[in-house]
């Protein structure tokens, strides 16, 4: 039994992975029993460790704030990912699609306060670099696709152990 979890799902979760359950979180109130309510700006993913197959954020990680201080300064952003990488199954992926730089659709909206670009996830998240360890970040990824849909990026990240120093 597959399980995929969707971050801002809103109302309705999104299935891209066709999972055989369907989980999401949303800061609403008027949510369903297979959302709970979190704000995942300060608040952690409110599952277990190690258990969902798939993790999708559509539309949402651009209203993540990198830096915030609540009541001290964390990097929102960077504890999000851990958040993905700590409910993720070994090998399990997370699907982030989020309007990028330089395309206006990152910048226009008000709320958006994070902005991803092409380096974000294969310099700060993947295997290879992990500068984002430098902030925090504890888990590691494989960025497995990574492609532009107008003025969205795509991207496809495979957990996976964490490389020995």
């Amino acid at each position: 039994m597959s399980k995929t979890l969707d971050l801002g799902c809103g109302l309705e979760p999104r299935n891209p992975f066709n999972a055989d359950e369907v989980y999401g979180v949303d800061v609403r109130d008027d949510l369903s029993a297979s959302i709970k309510k979190a704000d995942l700006a300060i608040e952690p993913i409110p599952y277990g460790d190690n258990y969902f197959d798939y993790v999708t954020a559509c539309d949402f990680l651009e209203h993540i704030p990198r830096l915030i201080y609540v009541p001290h300064r964390r990097n929102a952003f960077v504890e999000l990912m851990n958040e993905v990488y700590r409910v993720l199954k070994m090998g399990g992926v997370f699907l982030s699609y989020t309007p990028a730089y330089p395309h206006v659709a990152a910048f226009q909206d008000p709320t958006h306060v994070n902005f991803i670009t092409e380096d974000t996830f294969r310099c700060y998240f993947d295997t290879t670099n992990r500068w984002a360890k430098a902030y925090g970040f504890a888990g590691a990824f494989h960025v497995n696709r990574q492609e532009w849909r107008e003025q969205h990026l795509l991207v496809f990240l495979e957990k996976v152990p964490v490389p020995a120093p």
